[in-house]
């Protein structure tokens, strides 16, 4: 098996933090080489993230990659946040722009990810393995694809050791994507972001905010199960595990799950593979 890693996010409430033990613990058994935690942005939220990454290291023995994002932290908390996991021995961040939410007006004293990616090498060296986002289908807001290469590009120079992409359900696109870096001269490793199906109507919402298409014949199909959430349970773990395998065989360097904190759905496409 390929190397894969979970992606989970700060959980707020108690009803939250119960999913969240249940599911580190059902994804546990299946080695992950670690598991990232999202960026809680703004006010107490900030603290939301180191919680949840010392939970998940101490009470289930995970190795966790924090998120750390520009949106609404000054230099001096991203500064001790970044001293905070250092001293903890955690290794790996995953540094990126972050959405400002809805309600904040300023989004902190970075704009992009590049400048993030310059600052954590500028205060804690080579200590930590950076992983940046990578977007196969272009960021919603670039200009144009060459713009957005480009922009990538900038994060690796600036330090960044590899990437976890958006997820996607066209593998081509994410291999045009590596073509396209490499010739520009990047050859960190790009990790496929995978999105596991549970619930179209969810999908749909969530990829029309970040740019994900979904291939019409995927959409077709899952119309066509309506409301039974089994057949589109089943129906998603094979058309994902038919990608992961599509990327796999490609030559993609290992699996990153965007698990919503929930098992079953990465579950039911890891047993297909």
């Amino acid at each position: 098996m390929p190397p894969i890693s979970f992606e989970f996010f700060p959980p707020k409430t108690d009803e939250q933090r119960t999913q969240l033990d249940r599911t580190a613990k059902a994804l546990k058994p299946l080695a992950p080489d670690y598991v990232s935690v999202t960026f809680g942005a703004g006010g107490s939220t900030l603290s939301y993230t180191s919680e949840t990454v010392q939970h998940l290291h101490r009470e289930h023995g995970l190795d966790v990659a924090p998120h750390l994002s520009c949106v609404g932290g000054t230099r001096a908390e991203l500064a001790a946040l970044l001293d905070t996991y250092r001293s903890a021995g955690y290794r790996r961040i995953v540094a990126l722009r972050g959405d400002l939410p809805s309600g904040m007006a300023t989004p902190g004293d970075f704009r992009y990810a590049v400048e993030l990616v310059r600052f954590i090498r500028e205060h804690s060296g080579d200590h930590f393995h950076i992983e940046v986002a990578a977007y196969p289908e272009m960021h919603p807001q670039a200009d144009d694809a060459l713009v957005d290469l480009r922009h990538f590009k900038a994060k690796v120079d600036a330090g960044a050791n590899g990437a976890i992409t958006q997820y996607f359900y066209n593998a081509d696109a994410y291999f045009r994507f590596v073509e396209d870096v490499q010739r520009l001269g990047v050859n960190v490793p790009i990790v496929p972001g995978i999105m596991p199906i549970s619930n179209y109507t969810q999908l749909r919402r969530f990829s029309e905010g970040c740019g994900a298409e979904i291939p019409r014949w995927i959409a077709k199909r899952m119309q066509a199960h309506g409301d039974d959430a089994e057949s589109v349970r089943s129906l998603g773990a094979e058309v994902v595990a038919q990608l992961c395998r599509r990327l796999l065989d490609g030559g993609a360097p290992g699996l990153h799950f965007y698990t919503l904190n929930r098992a079953k759905t990465t579950q039911a496409v890891l047993e297909q593979l």
